[in-house]
């Protein structure tokens, strides 16, 4: 795989983190031009329905969808990975490997102790990343340090106040489509699987009206919400919303 610099690279702890959270912010900086990928830290294992190896060819599907330039799995231990040096060395890796500017990923802290196990690890490595005298290889060169220009915390299953809002009302109907490439999680009238929290239809009303609140409070119909590690700055006051 030839490596591409990304404008943006998203990362979640479990494939289907990112699709539920950001994955219209995903799709709109795609359209406008941007490269962007996906680093998912597990291979979410440990759900209750699929499988591991069913979860990556539907990651692979949301991926096709959203027009990525890349997707990777570290394949860390679902439920088990931990904040230690080899996890970080890891990440950066992948930082130092496609160089984004900008860094998405798990929400501080939230219902599933990976998500914000995970938000920490990455946030961390992101700053290590800049680090000179961090030494990391990729395929055999030594790679260059790489520090992301800021990192945005997408919001997941508990509310919590954003930061700021991205305006996703064209792309919110693709949005829904990249969730569903997850059929195995997801909504399936035709599935045999265990029932769960997120497999009901409820769920995907919930992810409508979660994007519907956000979009309010910017006055749009749909938005995705974040928080951020430090203060925003604007150069122009009237283009904000």
């Amino acid at each position: 795989m030839s490596e591409v610099k990304l404008d943006i690279l998203a990362f979640g702890a479990h494939p289907d983190d990112v699709e539920l959270s950001c994955a219209g912010t995903i799709v709109k900086h795609v359209a406008q031009g941007k490269a962007v990928g996906i680093v998912d830290l597990t291979r979410g294992e440990l759900g209750s329905r699929g499988s591991a190896e069913i979860r990556l060819q539907e990651a692979q599907m949301a991926a096709k969808l959203m027009g990525l330039k890349v997707r990777v799995n570290l394949e860390m231990a679902d439920g088990f990975f931990e904040y230690n040096k080899a996890n970080q060395l890891e990440i950066i890796q992948q930082v130092r490997r496609f160089k984004p500017d900008i860094v998405l990923c798990n929400a501080v802290a939230d219902r599933h102790p990976d998500h914000g196990k995970g938000s920490k690890l990455v946030a961390d490595a992101c700053f290590l990343s800049g680090l000179v005298r961090i030494e990391t290889e990729w395929e055999g060169q030594a790679q260059e340090h790489w520090r992301p220009k800021a990192i945005y915390h997408y919001i997941q299953d508990r509310y919590c106040k954003p930061d700021l809002i991205v305006d996703i009302t064209e792309y919110f109907g693709k949005k829904m489509e990249v969730i569903l490439a997850y059929k195995s999680q997801f909504y399936d009238p035709k599935s045999s699987e265990p029932h769960t929290p997120i497999s009901s239809p409820e769920f995907l009303e919930f992810i409508k009206g979660r994007s519907s609140q956000y979009g309010r409070l910017i006055n749009a119909p749909y938005g995705e919400g974040y928080t951020v590690e430090r203060t925003l700055g604007v150069d122009d006051l009237t283009t904000l919303k």
